[in-house]
């Protein structure tokens, strides 16, 4: 737990630790049976989350450490980052962390190529994500993934980010607030400033040129839906001519 909850009243941090117990003692249970059942060794376990937390006190809080904002506040980091673990023994090495990029849509191309079922993999459409098998075996330093982009709640872009450096095209303080943009981009360093707050556009000009490689990214990004436009909800889909 971070330690900055303590700045909420001991009945929610009661129930928000509870809450935690409760989890680890659910994951727990989970990884004794797979241990139990002699499978371990073929089993790739992973714990992930869809969203930040939510920081909403009167559902017992939240903390995303040092990390800016909730999941009300989108493009910040508090409200994309997310817990990433795997485990598999014999697999998967233990004990590293790592701040490469990755994002949930890898998780389907990396998981076929761990099975041996990539060419199950449809290839009659683009697709979000990257096969990232050979950075969880140990095999490589990298990913593979290079941009991170993000949407809002209206399906529109909101940032990107390359490595460390994040992209605010908008953004929102809440979720009582408009979704605003900005006169221009704005432009964070997340290696120095996990907090979001100093815009480098604003006292160095000079940062300009990383806009420009991130908005690589948006142009992609656009091609690829001018070509292969988004599939609607509940639509017949047949193939891309």
């Amino acid at each position: 737990m971070h330690p900055d909850f303590d700045q909420t009243s001991p009945d929610r941090l009661g129930g928000y630790a509870d809450v935690i117990a409760e989890m680890d003692h659910r994951v727990g249970q989970l990884v004794d049976c797979v241990e139990e059942a002699g499978i371990a060794d073929n089993t790739l376990i992973v714990f992930s989350s869809d969203n930040a937390a939510g920081v909403i006190p009167a559902v017992l809080g939240g903390s995303n450490g040092p990390w800016r904002g909730s999941f009300m506040t989108p493009p910040t980091e508090g409200s994309m980052r997310v817990p990433g673990m795997v485990r598999w023994p014999g697999t998967v090495p233990a004990g590293v962390v790592s701040e490469e990029p990755f994002s949930a849509h890898d998780w389907y191309e990396t998981f076929a190529a761990l099975a041996g079922a990539s060419d199950k993999v449809p290839d009659d459409r683009p697709l979000d994500g990257i096969d990232a098998s050979q950075f969880l075996l140990g095999d490589s330093e990298q990913t593979g993934r290079q941009f991170v982009v993000f949407f809002g709640p209206d399906g529109s872009l909101m940032s990107v980010k390359w490595h460390s450096i994040k992209i605010w095209l908008r953004y929102c303080e809440g979720i009582d607030k408009p979704i605003v943009r900005p006169q221009f981009p704005m432009v964070f360093d997340l290696a120095s400033d996990p907090g979001e707050h100093y815009n480098l556009f604003s006292d160095r000009m000079d940062m300009g040129w990383m806009i420009a490689i991130a908005m690589r990214a948006v142009g992609d990004y656009e091609k690829s839906i001018a070509q292969y436009p988004n599939i609607k909800p509940g639509e017949d889909f047949t193939g891309y001519s």
